[in-house]
């Protein structure tokens, strides 16, 4: 049985995101933890993004100003490249088309799945400067971690698969989560407070001492 299970809440667009992903890889490995992957889909459509950011030339600035100082504080900070996606000739994107993809990762392979597609599309986003709501952008990330092609078209297309998304927005809901990456331990309801990894290895190793002792 796992130390402790964690809901990670997170969005594929989210630079924040891509620095705890990694540091919770490693937690996970060095506490036994299980991580439970929940969808936080900042904005769903243009039209969310219109309305969060202003223009889509104003949105790719802000935006790119918070990967600059995510970037900063990264314990990888050669795989932010915010040069490329200035000149990236795509809007900057919503991140429902991915959520959805990262869902259809879960329903094929679970949680595993799930984990390693969010990351393959975070390098897609981050890295290579790659239109991440495009489909066929997200076809080629689940090919890359061995998802069968045919299975990943059906299953992102599958209505079950939006409902599970819509799930987590509720989940969030219900816990009162207002902005990512969230991390909440099940059994306490106790959030980890992001930070960098000696951080949060602290707080993992109280919580475990706490759950033990219980």
């Amino acid at each position: 049985m796992a130390a402790l299970t964690i809901d990670f809440f997170h969005d594929v667009v989210c630079c924040w995101c891509f620095n705890i992903s990694s540091r919770m890889r490693s937690l996970s490995d060095e506490f036994d933890l299980d991580i439970r992957h929940r969808s936080f889909v900042l904005q769903a459509s243009r039209q969310e993004m219109a309305a969060r950011w202003g223009t889509p030339a104003e949105a790719r600035e802000t935006i790119l100003g918070h990967w600059s100082v995510c970037r900063d504080v990264s314990d990888r900070p050669g795989l932010i490249d915010v040069e490329a996606m200035r000149m990236a000739r795509f809007d900057y994107p919503h991140g429902l088309e991915a959520a959805l993809a990262c869902k259809a990762a879960e329903a094929l392979g679970g949680q595993a799945a799930h984990w390693n597609l969010f990351d393959r599309i975070q390098l897609a986003h981050l890295t290579e400067a790659r239109d991440i709501a495009d489909r066929q952008v997200l076809a080629d990330a689940a090919r890359d971690i061995g998802l069968d092609s045919a299975a990943f078209a059906r299953v992102i297309a599958d209505p079950a698969t939006a409902r599970a998304v819509e799930a987590d927005r509720r989940a969030a809901r219900l816990l009162q989560v207002r902005s990512i990456p969230a991390l909440i331990i099940r059994d306490t309801g106790a959030r980890l407070v992001n930070g960098p990894l000696e951080d949060l290895r602290a707080q993992v190793r109280a919580a475990v001492r706490l759950t033990v002792g219980a």
